[in-house]
């Protein structure tokens, strides 16, 4: 009795003071799971695409921590595996494009032919290199009309390394990790016991704790979604865990990497019917959701209507917010895009390489729900009012 009495007062004083006083969150390390702010569940997801790559070189820890401090509800990454079977956060097959690899004259000699999803490439790639020489290397911005400053800062990271960024993040960021290449991987990489790629992905999560279905209260958190181009590796994982999975749909012109199916095959009533057993949603190319003539978008196909009719989330990919990516539609403003994706099409998260424009977006237009922000608020207070009471 004594300590409602003491107790009463203090929630209300801080109820009182409401929103009108910055949350009291703990010091980042003092932080445990319960004073976390959690997901956002009440708009579609802001996906940061290899982290916000649109300013710092994609797939580096501090691209991820850049797109952790603009507001990101998950940070996304590729995992393709080194010569020694360790699993690093890359987007190609070859180092060439997005590392100063030419600069690496004691690698000179690694550069090789391989056939890759059924054509012939030439480059440096990951699968020739240990982990230690993968650390060797900078990484560079890939587009040459972003900011070049950053250019041979940054190394290649671990996936490991990669779940810590999110982990360590002040608030509940989620993980969007893609099984990358896995019909290339499996082929040049070997693991000891006959563990293949997908098996070494999945310990990896499991290692750090990630588990459970979709909304589930394990998954809300540590939230992860697992994504692949590749179905048979979806179906071949979807037995190791039940964390939810994102099948990727590329270009009407592409077909899948491992079964060889056409885009109209894998995007047909009778395909959603059998994959949604395996997977929570779909990953598709916005062109492919609405035609484009001339840079002008045209009429909305109806794949997004088909997908939420059986039940499957639509994350499209890739929103970009510089003139040359943007269709003529949207008159060189990326939050015309966005409002035209989130309000028009109706789809449930969107990969970016601009985290910030879209964070700054939905927070104006559908700003945290009163609900959600009134239970988290007083979640926090109510775990900072104890622990002063404990100390008193």
């Amino acid at each position: 009795m004594a300590f409602s009495a003491r107790i009463v007062p203090f929630i209300l004083l801080l109820l009182l003071v409401g929103s009108a006083a910055r949350p009291l969150y703990p010091l980042p390390g003092r932080r445990n799971d319960r004073s976390k702010q959690p997901l956002q569940t009440f708009r579609p997801y802001n996906i940061a695409h290899r982290g916000s790559n649109g300013e710092i070189p994609e797939e580096t820890a501090v691209a991820y921590m850049r797109a952790i401090e603009e507001g990101t509800d998950f940070i996304e990454t590729d995992i393709l595996a080194s010569k020694d079977g360790a699993l690093i956060c890359f987007h190609d097959v070859i180092l060439d494009d997005t590392t100063d690899i030419a600069k690496h004259k004691e690698f000179v000699n690694r550069k090789r032919t391989y056939e890759v999803q059924g054509m012939n490439t030439t480059g440096y790639f990951t699968v020739d290199f240990t982990l230690e020489e993968l650390k060797s290397l900078r990484v560079k911005q890939r587009f040459p009309f972003r900011d070049q400053q950053y250019n041979g800062k940054f190394s290649i990271i671990t996936f490991e390394e990669f779940i810590s960024v999110a982990l360590d993040a002040p608030r509940v960021v989620g993980i969007y990790p893609e099984i990358k290449n896995p019909i290339f991987i499996n082929q040049h990489v070997k693991w000891p016991g006959g563990k293949k790629f997908e098996d070494k992905f999945v310990e990896t999560l499991k290692k750090y704790g990630y588990k459970g279905d979709y909304m589930s209260k394990q998954w809300l958190k540590q939230p992860a979604f697992i994504q692949s181009f590749a179905p048979t590796s979806l179906i071949y994982i979807s037995n190791l865990t039940d964390l939810p999975k994102i099948f990727l749909i590329d270009d009407v012109s592409m077909p899948t990497q491992d079964t060889n199916q056409s885009y109209w095959e894998i995007t047909s009533d009778k395909y959603f019917d059998f994959i949604k057993d395996y997977v929570v949603g779909i990953g598709p190319w916005k062109d492919t959701i609405v035609t484009v003539s001339d840079n002008y978008l045209r009429s909305p196909t109806d794949l997004v209507a088909r997908a939420h009719a059986y039940n499957l989330q639509v994350h499209p990919y890739t929103f970009r917010n510089e003139n040359k990516c943007l269709h003529f539609n949207f008159s060189e403003d990326p939050y015309n895009e966005y409002q035209y994706w989130i309000n028009k099409i109706g789809v449930d998260g969107l990969f970016t390489d601009f985290t910030g424009s879209l964070h700054q977006y939905q927070q104006w237009t559908t700003p945290f729900s009163s609900g959600e922000e009134s239970a988290s608020k007083l979640l926090d207070k109510i775990a900072l009012m104890i622990s002063k009471f404990r100390n008193s």
